[in-house]
């Protein structure tokens, strides 16, 4: 078909523009030379045959273009889809055999994310709290999920090394070698004498103790057994440590892989209104949304995002209107609400030390008073767990910050709060177990350890982290059972000024967020003491996912202020490895410093847990000796250290190479912006002046 010349230039300006369209090489399209009229009118015109030829310039080896990937109207996608079909292009049978490949790799691909979508927990509900309290709370929920399914892995790994060979091999296996310590200290019987009366096996329950304290939930029921074969052997010592040692690394791996994900996600936005407002703009709507229902979820979400995004750059506006004298103030106050809050930290860690000092003089003592005593700590903990981040909360509010820094503010406090308490817990604990550091001296000269009060120590710091666990658990049922339904049902059915006041509850992210990553550090601290804790971890936060849900839609409002979900999933999970560096200590000092009760646990007859160590490494083969010592040598570290540097400054490179790149693509955005502006201005010129001359 002929082309009229009008038509030609414009063609040929459209090609200019799309070859040399770059801004920052380019002058401002206020200096380029408008085009005519006729070319405005003129619709939008497309190569058919470009693709092909480009692919033949190209060669063979690059894939076709994905038509879904290209930005064109869907009616114009359609046609190039027939056109595509109807020709045949002559290719080999090779090419033809790559093609077919690649589609059918793509679409198995494409079936099997669609297969693992099917097995998501809790994909609808998550949708569901996305749409009606948006991104932030969401953001709780996701992380609830990524805790479930880490602990149930965890678990996993501790059954499969430890848990059933343990009960494989108890029968079949020998001592590793025959004890020969002190008699006094080899004492050791946790099981009841005589009859027991029936609600002991409830107080038991509770405390870990009894019937539950001699199996395999604690560390004292396992043996230093080892079964040896002709073609087979098993260290159970050996596998105890390393198993522990391989779920602390596995932790890790999935704490900095889903800490990647969140941060490709902050370095996309940018941490910037402008950038996450694109996002939502341009890339949030979810076009598989089927009826009614899932759409308005999604609107109510998308509401959220940009609400939030709003409500930060008008705080942003009035922080940059203050004076001198008024930002003197602010800062002022935000020193002193910070001296407030830390004075509050320091008197709920001297509770906490005294009520644990208490507990271990009285533990000795039974039946109700008794299961007070030991669960004292618990209760303190947990009192000042929920009466301090409730403070740090209305302090973090008269700081004025911008939504989404108040509730890292707070989460920070939070944090300290309740991983330094429960550090202080352990210390206690310690210091009463080596005679706070005389091991050779007092009580603790006969066994390196006081075995007048601890005959099992480790199933003792076992039992604490249970009942911290258990006892959170049943805080949670109980806030919810006699607090928030009633607060529900009272705000509902009576109308006055005081409950008008004090209103529905919202949801609070940092408080609930804080207690997942308190109970994590729990498990991770008594994993190597209770290995059954991750299990049992897992029931409670399967549990604890339906309660909050039925609490977030029966007893909740949404919040008032919301905040930006993208860094405070990032922020989540560096308060999550804060944790996880709380655990990894103490399991550090446990191993290596601490002489192991001689009366229990497969580590009885070694002075310390990581003596197992060496010993097996002795009864390898000379091969294995001399490849593991070459592992640990200059000769291999060195090297590897070098490529680590190398690998490490190419990742800092690319990163900085595409750190540039969206700093010119920002301009460039920037740029566009204002050339539309001017057009914009241009248009309003031309049609005031063509209304004044007709």
């Amino acid at each position: 078909m002929a082309r009229s010349p009008q038509r030609q230039s414009s063609r040929e300006e459209y090609d200019y523009t799309e070859e040399y369209g770059s801004h920052s090489d380019q002058q401002s399209l206020r200096l380029r030379r408008v085009p005519s009229r006729v070319s405005n009118q003129n619709p939008p015109q497309f190569d058919w045959s470009s693709p092909h030829e480009e692919e033949d310039e190209e060669g063979s080896s690059g894939p076709p273009r994905d038509l879904r990937a290209t930005p064109l109207p869907m009616a114009l996608k359609r046609a190039m889809r027939q056109i595509q079909q109807m020709r045949v292009p002559v290719v080999s049978s090779r090419e033809s055999w790559k093609r077919k490949k690649a589609k059918s790799l793509r679409k198995l691909k494409e079936s099997g994310r669609g297969f693992l979508s099917f097995f998501s927990l809790w994909s609808k509900t998550l949708q569901k709290i996305g749409g009606n309290f948006g991104g932030g709370v969401q953001s709780y929920f996701l992380f609830l999920r990524f805790l479930v399914v880490l602990n149930f892995v965890s678990f996993l790994l501790i059954a499969g090394f430890v848990l059933i060979p343990s009960i494989v091999f108890r029968s079949v296996g020998s001592k590793l070698i025959n004890s020969t310590g002190p008699e006094a200290c080899m004492e050791y019987d946790p099981n009841p004498q005589g009859l027991v009366v029936f609600y002991n096996y409830f107080l038991d329950l509770l405390s870990g103790t009894g019937f539950m304290e001699y199996s395999y939930l604690f560390y004292g029921y396992y043996n230093n057994t080892m079964v040896e074969d002709v073609n087979f052997s098993y260290n159970i010592p050996l596998a105890y440590l390393l198993t522990a040692v391989f779920y602390f690394i596995f932790c890790l791996i999935c704490i900095i892989v889903r800490m990647g994900t969140a941060a490709r996600v902050v370095v996309a936005t940018g941490v910037s209104t402008v950038g996450n407002y694109s996002m939502i703009a341009f890339t949030s709507w979810d076009y598989g949304c089927l009826g009614d229902r899932a759409t308005k979820l999604k609107q109510k979400n998308i509401h959220y995002g940009l609400q939030v995004d709003l409500e930060e750059e008008s705080m942003k506006k009035r922080a940059a209107t203050l004076t001198l004298l008024q930002k003197i103030v602010l800062y002022s106050l935000r020193v002193s609400m910070c001296v407030l809050s830390l004075g509050l930290i320091i008197a709920a860690f001297f509770g906490i030390f005294k009520a644990t000092e208490f507990s271990q003089k009285n533990s000795l003592q039974g039946g109700i008073l008794g299961l007070f005593f030991e669960y004292l700590p618990s209760i303190v903990i947990t009192a000042g767990n929920f009466v301090v981040p409730l403070l740090c909360d209305q302090i973090a509010l008269i700081e004025r910050y911008a939504p989404s820094n108040t509730v890292i503010v707070a989460l920070l406090r939070s944090v300290f709060l309740r991983l330094v308490s429960l550090g202080v817990l352990l210390f206690t604990l310690w210091g009463q177990i080596t005679c706070d550091g005389a091991e050779n001296t007092g009580d603790c000269k006969l066994c390196q350890y006081n075995h007048l009060i601890y005959q099992c120590w480790e199933t003792r710091v076992g039992q604490e982290m249970y009942k911290l666990t258990l006892f959170d658990f049943l805080i949670n049922i109980a806030v919810l059972i006699l607090v928030e339904f009633p607060r529900r049902m009272v705000v509902d059915n009576w109308s006055n000024k005081l409950t008008q006041w004090v209103g529905r509850q919202e949801f609070v992210v940092s408080a609930n967020v804080l207690g997942l990553v308190y109970g994590q550090t729990v498990v991770w601290t008594g994993a190597l003491f209770c290995p059954l804790l991750p299990l049992i971890n897992t029931l409670k936060f399967i549990l604890l996912f339906y309660f909050k849900k039925i609490t977030l839609f029966y007893n909740c409002r949404p919040a008032l202020k919301t905040f930006r979900s993208t860094t405070s999933t990032f922020f989540f999970l560096v308060v999550l490895l804060f944790g996880w560096g709380l655990g990894t200590v103490v399991i550090i000092y446990s191993v290596a410093e601490i002489r192991p009760s001689m009366g229990c646990g497969p580590f009885s007859v070694f002075p310390s847990m990581w003596s197992i160590v060496p010993m097996s490494f002795q009864k390898l083969s000379i091969t294995s000796q001399e490849f593991l010592f070459f592992i640990g040598s200059q000769s291999f570290s060195i090297p590897l250290f070098a490529l680590s540097c190398v690998v490490m400054c190419y990742f800092v490179a690319l990163a900085s190479v595409y750190g540039k790149s969206v700093a010119l693509l920002r301009a460039q955005l920037k740029l566009e912006g204002r050339d539309k502006q001017f057009l914009v201005k241009q248009i309003e010129m031309l049609s005031q002046s063509q209304h004044i001359l007709n």
